[in-house]
């Protein structure tokens, strides 16, 4: 009779085999995995003192996989939507372990069972076209680096491109010419187009340079941006357009603040949602629906619509009866 499988022996397996072979998950989710895991094993040390979930599963009990998720948003400041995201990734593990190793199925379903957390949805920021500009404005042009940034938050604002596919591109995936556009993979390994207007054409082709297999915005040693640089830099510039523009002194912008940018701009322009869709790669026409909650001008339209409704000023009198008894009291 075979020995149960441990802990290393399942995670590995669930790495290699379920991720790896059968789903064929991008880096990106492997390495979102990855960390999770990473922060389990370290927290359940910490519980257990003894390193027990490192070697057999069955050593976290109860305690760790039920206080886990409040670790995240209470040690490491995590959002409810980051939280549920890492417990998403052990919630596929046990799902796998339940399936695998079904001694341990007491566990997973304890572990199923905790829920993700509710949260409050607020409406999509956006930046306006003079805080826009504002930021486009920012890049010192004088040195090479300055015309980097501002050809790519030219780029970012106008195709909606999402940070990971921003620092993954590559000199040959930007075809400029008289339909100039750029090619990307997004999520769930979907190849799509964008077109890229003039003023966006002229930048590129002034700044383009090295082969074709080249990042398009490399670092000063010639390698790809991470995702952390790219915030760096938008934080960089936000700093010298928040002198110009002040409204952009109480917005958290991130690279996917210009995406939804993109997203508010074609809206108003009358873009239908189909093929807004379509331009920022979204799985269903459903996901634009958070840029109508966002748009106060299409609610003010709306509202200008309907008619106003004929009510009589008036101050509320009440009878001698009440008044005499709230002055009982």
């Amino acid at each position: 009779m075979s020995a149960a499988p441990t802990f290393p022996a399942l995670l590995e397996a669930f790495f290699t085999d379920r991720l790896i072979r059968q789903r064929q998950a991008s880096p990106h989710t492997l390495a979102s995995y990855r960390d999770t895991f990473c922060l389990l094993l370290a927290y359940a040390q910490r519980q257990l003192r003894k390193g027990g979930l490192a070697r057999h599963l069955a050593g976290s009990r109860h305690r760790v996989p039920r206080r886990l998720p409040r670790s995240f948003e209470r040690d490491r400041d995590n959002s409810a939507r980051s939280r549920n995201v890492r417990l998403a990734a052990i919630h596929s593990f046990f799902r796998y372990v339940a399936l695998h190793a079904p001694e341990h199925s007491a566990l997973a379903q304890r572990v199923l069972a905790i829920p993700s957390k509710r949260y409050v949805r607020r409406p999509v920021a956006f930046l306006s076209s003079v805080e826009v500009a504002a930021l486009l404005a920012a890049p010192d042009l004088s040195s090479w680096i300055g015309r980097r940034d501002r050809a790519l938050l030219l780029l970012a604002v106008q195709t909606g491109l999402r940070a990971a596919e921003i620092v993954g591109l590559r000199c040959e995936d930007i075809v400029l010419g008289p339909a100039a556009y750029v090619q990307c993979q997004g999520k769930g390994r979907k190849l799509r187009n964008t077109p890229l207007r003039k003023d966006t054409v002229t930048v590129l082709l002034a700044e383009r340079r090295g082969r074709s297999a080249d990042p398009a915005f490399p670092t000063i040693s010639g390698t790809s941006l991470s995702h952390d640089a790219l915030q760096y830099l938008l934080n960089k510039h936000l700093a010298v357009a928040r002198r110009h523009c002040p409204s952009l002194a109480s917005k958290h912008v991130t690279p996917h603040v210009l995406r939804h940018t993109l997203a508010m701009d074609l809206l108003q322009h009358g873009v239908d949602r189909s093929v807004i869709a379509l331009w920022l790669g979204h799985e269903s026409v459903e996901t634009t629906a958070i840029y109508l909650q966002a748009d106060m001008k299409l609610k003010e339209q709306a509202l200008a619509m309907t008619d106003t409704a004929d009510i009589r000023l008036g101050r509320y009198k009440p009878d001698d009866h009440l008044l005499a008894f709230l002055k009982s009291l």
